[in-house]
């Protein structure tokens, strides 16, 4: 399979675009572990919401597909109305559907988006704002810039 390096330039160019998609306020953002984390931090300082939560949800080990992903660190939303869920890739669409599961269950009055840079058209959930269609693997700035550099470094 082919593979992408996205870079941190294309990144913020992309969430800046997809920022501007997103057409409903929020008060709260919750990233998905580990690849929403940027996206999170950076659109909360975009948007000035200080309510950045994070769920940790393990679906791969490495590039390896898990069964069903293990979602836990669910964040206390109670004083929240409009929450929006951010990840890296929508790729099967399973990390996202058991999140929405999750959160959707403990919390049903509240309303729940979500939003992704890139997506597979087959994922079996398909985010509610996305920009890119994935049809590479995708090596993201944050996975693989300070692995090069620690490889290229002995202690």
């Amino acid at each position: 399979m082919q593979r992408l390096h996205y870079d941190y330039k294309t990144f913020s160019s992309d969430l800046l675009k997809l920022a501007q998609k997103i057409d409903k306020k929020f008060d709260a953002i919750i990233a998905i572990a580990r690849g929403g984390m940027t996206m999170a931090h950076m659109l909360g300082e975009y948007w000035d919401i200080r309510k950045v939560f994070v769920i940790n949800a393990i679906g791969y080990d490495d590039t390896k597909k898990l069964g069903k992903p293990h979602i836990f660190n669910i964040p206390d939303l109670s004083d929240c109305q409009n929450i929006l869920i951010v990840d890296d890739i929508a790729d099967s669409g399973d990390t996202l559907s058991a999140v929405m599961e999750k959160l959707e269950t403990k919390y049903p009055e509240l309303t729940f988006k979500t939003a992704t840079l890139f997506f597979k058209p087959d994922a079996k959930f398909q985010p509610d704002y996305k920009l890119n269609r994935a049809d590479k693997w995708i090596d993201f700035f944050w996975n693989e810039d300070l692995k090069r550099y620690n490889s290229s470094n002995t202690r």
